[in-house]
């Protein structure tokens, strides 16, 4: 079958390698002049299965009013005249329950951990590497508040048998030894061993140029003008190099994927969630964290990528806005050197942000659309990286028609109808 993605960031990568390895002929379409250049470029380098979780949870209402009063907040919002804005922030609310978050969260450790165990695979199997590591994620505390909240989290990790380890300040400093200075800020952690670190762009060049050797085509300076559509199915897209068609189309264009498909009648529940990372060169290793360590008071992602450490974080609703905010910089240099003092060089760091595709669940959006030949696979969240080799495989074996190795239907447009 002839298939064109329509994306080539991570998520639309790895659609395109288990498309390949299907045997399909699959071409990537992208505006950007490489892949993985937009929200994979410098995320905060997290495959952290035991750690997907959505935003919307019991409390977080709450909790939202007292972080915009932090000093270091990790949520900002400025308010927008864009009513998609408005009704997305309503859907998210609506699954501030218990019921919602246990719901939410299982389908999203389903497919985390069931795209983790892929990436194990791909990694054996090729010898990709990515600045990798593969010793898990701390989750800090620096309140015991915060520790007497984890009930609901490991709940749904015994659901799944997701191996953890509750630890005090003492256990923290023996999994991550640079934290031995900030003992006395912690009270203790949550330990994720199964999660995994990498550099999300490294990964996403190198799996692109192994699906090119396999016969994928790549379309890089492209930009997608619109689609065409005749009663129950696409008949191709209007691009700057002149219009294609396939038999099948993938949607993966992240935060951008609404509005490609606004004019066919599909309403996507998706919305930009903007974050930003500084990567600081290592300047002492002992100092620096070994894996990935949770902050989750400010709730920041410092990961430590070969000689590199990227710090992540902030939700910032925005809309599309991508201009460099001081203060989010301040946020992230404040947990860096306040957990691992000396490790990194924070003057030289640089500074990103991206448009994380949001929706008001926290699961993505994978499966076929009311269009018969127009399939999705977006709206990952914060976890575009963590669950891409999961997300892409099935996808692959729906549009191959094969049945998934794990329970897809939930995770299908048709549930925001439902």
């Amino acid at each position: 079958m002839k298939i064109i993605i329509l994306g080539g960031g991570v998520v639309g990568v790895t659609s395109a390698w288990y498309l390949t390895q299907a045997g399909h002929a699959v071409t990537v379409i992208d505006r950007q002049p490489a892949a993985g250049l937009g929200t994979s470029f410098a995320n905060a380098g997290q495959v952290s299965p035991g750690y997907s979780s959505p935003w919307a949870g019991p409390g977080v209402p709450l909790k939202a009013v007292r972080w915009l009063l932090m000093a270091h907040r990790p949520f900002v919002f400025r308010p927008m005249a864009d009513p998609r804005q408005w009704r997305w922030l309503a859907r998210m609310l609506a699954n501030c329950t218990s019921a919602a978050y246990d719901r939410n969260k299982g389908r999203m450790v389903r497919l985390a951990e069931y795209s983790r165990d892929l990436l194990d695979e791909l990694r054996a199997g090729t010898g990709l590497a990515y600045d990798d590591r593969q010793q898990g994620t701390l989750q800090v505390f620096r309140t015991q508040k915060q520790m007497d909240h984890l009930g609901d989290d490991l709940r749904v990790l015994d659901q799944y048998k997701v191996p953890y380890e509750i630890l005090d300040a003492a256990g923290c400093v023996r999994a991550e030894p640079g934290l031995a200075a900030a003992r006395d800020k912690l009270v203790g952690g949550l330990r994720l061993p199964g999660d995994q670190t990498g550099d999300a762009h490294i990964f996403t060049q190198r799996l692109a140029a192994m699906a090119a050797e396999r016969g994928a085509t790549f379309l890089y300076d492209t930009t997608i003008r619109g689609l065409r559509r005749e009663d129950r199915r696409l008949t191709g897209i209007d691009t700057s190099r002149g219009r294609m068609d396939a038999d099948a189309y993938v949607l993966a264009l992240g935060s951008f994927s609404p509005a490609m498909v606004r004019a066919l009648g599909l309403d996507l529940p998706i919305y930009p969630v903007k974050g930003y990372s500084i990567t600081a060169p290592i300047i002492d290793a002992t100092l620096a964290p070994v894996s990935t360590v949770m902050d989750e008071t400010y709730k920041i992602a410092i990961t430590r990528l070969g000689d590199r450490i990227r710090v992540g974080g902030t939700a910032e609703l925005a809309g599309f806005s991508t201009t460099l905010r001081a203060p989010r910089r301040a946020t992230l240099e404040h947990s860096l050197t306040d957990l691992f003092a000396g490790a990194g060089d924070v003057p030289s760091a640089t500074f990103w942000t991206g448009l994380r595709p949001m929706t008001p669940d926290g699961t993505p959006i994978i499966g076929p659309t009311a269009i018969d030949n127009l399939y999705l696979n977006t709206g990952h969240g914060t976890l575009g990286w963590t669950m891409a080799c999961g997300s892409g495989r099935v996808l692959a074996d729906i549009l191959s028609a094969r049945k998934p190795d794990i329970a897809y239907e939930d995770l299908a447009l048709a549930r925001y109808r439902a």
